[in-house]
């Protein structure tokens, strides 16, 4: 018999690249999305008719339990939260009652309906927050610096708990940024990536942004989904990092996109400091010595090939779009 996995956040790049994943791996794929969400499903269009969606809310326990009662999960991804970093501290409480204890209703929904399900948490390298060594590791200590991150910290401790004190099959996945042409362009390297291409077809001259010197670890969306899916086919449960083990900063991207472009990024970059992160965090690096020694994992696609990627999906679809100046 086929597995059945339940997916929270299907609609979100991670959740649109997951199910595509285990669909092609046979599972019946269900996916948890708020009956009130505002949420596009441009995402998860071409899934049509392969994905049942059920109606739930991680604020409603009792919806939670009667998804999972219904959905009878061999596998739970949960993917849903508000993982916008800068939106966490307009919406502090918002954040916490999705991203941490949206994950308490959860646990406990498996716990009383379906405790022999494996469980994936998506957590974060915002965890680490300002951490005193690097790379970071799953035994580096937690030190949040921002709403998301506390809400995160306080979801994979509790996921922990669980899986110590009930004995469930509950994991949690360290990721840090990872990117897609699913990625909104609120976030920096698709924003990066979508204004180059906008200039170099004459839709834009300038592209603003904060802490060129700020240093992100990146890999691509399709790799960390496949780490999330190995993680739940071990025999236990465990926690690891989910990176790519490099950093690269913000101007590297910029001047890899615009220069693939064959454009000179100082002719159109401007910093402004209202996108400046507070409390900008700048060394926060995976190592996935453990991921990769343990269950073979290592990201596909380097720095230079994401960036290429990103440029030439943002191409393609601007020209696609109708939306080219008319030549004078």
């Amino acid at each position: 018999m086929n597995k059945a996995a339940l997916i929270t956040g299907l609609t979100g790049q991670d959740g649109s690249y997951l199910a595509e994943l285990l669909i092609s791996k046979g599972y019946q794929v269900f996916g948890l999305v708020r009956r009130t969400s505002t949420s596009s499903l441009e995402r998860i269009k071409h899934l049509s008719g392969k994905v049942k969606i059920i109606s739930g809310d991680l604020l409603d326990q009792s919806s939670l339990m009667d998804v999972i009662a219904e959905a009878q999960p061999d596998e739970i991804y949960n993917l849903a939260s508000q993982s916008y970093v800068p939106l966490s501290w307009t919406q502090p409480a918002l954040t916490a009652e999705y991203t941490a204890l949206g994950v308490s209703r959860l646990l406990e929904s498996i716990r009383r309906c379906k405790s022999d399900a494996r469980l994936y948490q998506a957590s974060s390298s915002e965890v680490f927050g300002q951490p005193d060594s690097s790379p970071q590791t799953e035994l580096t200590a937690f030190r949040p610096r921002n709403p998301y991150g506390v809400a995160k910290a306080y979801a994979h401790w509790m996921t922990v708990n669980y899986r110590q004190h009930y004995n469930l099959y509950a994991c949690c996945g360290i990721t840090y940024t990872h990117e897609s042409p699913r990625r909104g362009t609120e976030f920096v390297f698709r924003k990066i990536t979508n204004t180059a291409a906008q200039i170099k077809l004459g839709l834009a001259t300038e592209l603003k942004l904060g802490n060129l010197d700020a240093k992100r670890d990146w890999c691509y969306a399709e790799d960390a989904v496949y780490a999330m899916w190995l993680m739940l086919q071990q025999n236990n449960p465990d926690d690891y990092v989910i990176a790519s083990g490099e950093t690269h900063s913000v101007k590297e991207l910029v001047k890899c996109a615009f220069e693939y472009l064959g454009l000179d990024w100082q002719n159109h970059v401007s910093v402004d400091p209202e996108f400046y992160r507070p409390n900008e965090n700048i060394q926060l690096v995976g190592c996935v010595d453990k991921i990769n020694t343990q269950l073979d994992w290592k990201p596909q696609y380097s720095f230079e090939e994401l960036v290429k990627l990103m440029v030439d999906y943002d191409l393609k679809r601007l020209k696609d779009s109708g939306t080219l100046p008319i030549p004078c």
